[in-house]
C-alpha cells in the first residue's frame, strides 16, 4: 500500500530538501566542491544557488577566520540554511544579479544550481565577475541521465505512466549532463583557464517508497506535477521497476555522476 506522505504537514519544501535530498544526495557533493576548490582558512568564499547552504557549511569549516556568504533567490530555502548555520552570511539574490562588488571572493562554488539559472552564461560571468584575480570558481551540475540508472528508469516510467510532458519536467536537473554542451557553455561564458572533469557519485534512500514519497513531497519536483492518485499508482510501479538497485538492507542506491567545472581568473 502507497504511503500517503512522508513528513509532517508543516514542512516545507525547502525542510524536506534538507531533510531528505541532502543526506541522499548532495550532502557528499558539498565536500567535493570544497576539496576541488582548495579552500583553505582565511578564504573568502561564496555559495552561489547555495538552497540549504550544505557547500556553504562545508566551506565555512575549511575556511575558518574567512568570509563566507550563500546567495539564492528562495527566502525558504534561505531561512533553513540561516536556522542551520546563522554564521554565514545569506543573501536572497539570484545569480544573474550577484550583490557584490568586483573581486570580492577567493572562492566561488555553486553546486547542482547552475541547470536552473534563468541565464546561465550571465550567471557564470556574474561568478567571474566577484572573483578576484587568482580566485577559484568550481560549478557542479548532474551528470547525465543515462548514467544515472535509477533515475532513468524513474524517468522511463514517468513517461509510460503520465506521458511526455511529466517525463520531461523530471529531466531538468539533468539538462547540462552532456559534457560537450557544458564545455560550450563554459566557453560562451569565457570562462578563464577551465576545466570539465566527471566525478562518481552515488544516490541513496532507505527505501523505493522513500524515493518516491521525497520527490512526491518537493514542491520543485514531482510534487508540482502529479496528484494523490497519479503518486499511489508511481508508489506502486515503482516497487516493481526500482527493485534491481535495492541492496540487501532494503535501501535504494545507485550512481549518479557530476560534471564539475573549476576555473581559475587570471
Amino acid at each position: 500500500m502507497a504511503t500517503q506522505s512522508i513528513a509532517p504537514q508543516s514542512m516545507t519544501p525547502a525542510e524536506i530538501y534538507e531533510s531528505r535530498f541532502v543526506p541522499a544526495l548532495f550532502g557528499q557533493w558539498a565536500e567535493v566542491l570544497a576539496e576541488t576548490a582548495g579552500i583553505k582558512p582565511g578564504d573568502e568564499v561564496l555559495d552561489v544557488a547555495c538552497g540549504t547552504g550544505v557547500a556553504a557549511r562545508a566551506a565555512s569549516k575549511r575556511a575558518a577566520d574567512g568570509r563566507v556568504c550563500g546567495a539564492d533567490p528562495n527566502p525558504d530555502m534561505l531561512a533553513v540554511a540561516r536556522a542551520n548555520a546563522p554564521d554565514i552570511v545569506w543573501h536572497e539574490t539570484s545569480a544573474e544579479a550577484l550583490p557584490f562588488p568586483d573581486a570580492s571572493f577567493d572562492v566561488v562554488v555553486s553546486q547542482f544550481g547552475l541547470m536552473f539559472f534563468d541565464d546561465q552564461i550571465a550567471g557564470l560571468r556574474q561568478m567571474l565577475r566577484v572573483l578576484r584575480p587568482g580566485g577559484r570558481m568550481v560549478v557542479a551540475v548532474c551528470g547525465a541521465l543515462d548514467h544515472s540508472p535509477g533515475y532513468a528508469v524513474l524517468v522511463e516510467m514517468l513517461h509510460r505512466l503520465f506521458g511526455h510532458a511529466v517525463a520531461e519536467a523530471f529531466r531538468a536537473p539533468f539538462s547540462l549532463g552532456d559534457t560537450d554542451q557544458l564545455r560550450q557553455l563554459c566557453r560562451d561564458a569565457g570562462l578563464p583557464a577551465w576545466d570539465v572533469e566527471r566525478q562518481w557519485g552515488r544516490v541513496r534512500f532507505g527505501s523505493i517508497n522513500d524515493l518516491v514519497s521525497t520527490e512526491r513531497a518537493c514542491a520543485w519536483t514531482l510534487g508540482g506535477l502529479l496528484n494523490e492518485e497519479q503518486f499511489n499508482r508511481l508508489d506502486r510501479e515503482a516497487a516493481l521497476s526500482l527493485k534491481p538497485f535495492l541492496s540487501s538492507d532494503g535501501r535504494v542506491d545507485f550512481d549518479m555522476p557530476a560534471l564539475i567545472v573549476t576555473a581559475v581568473k587570471g
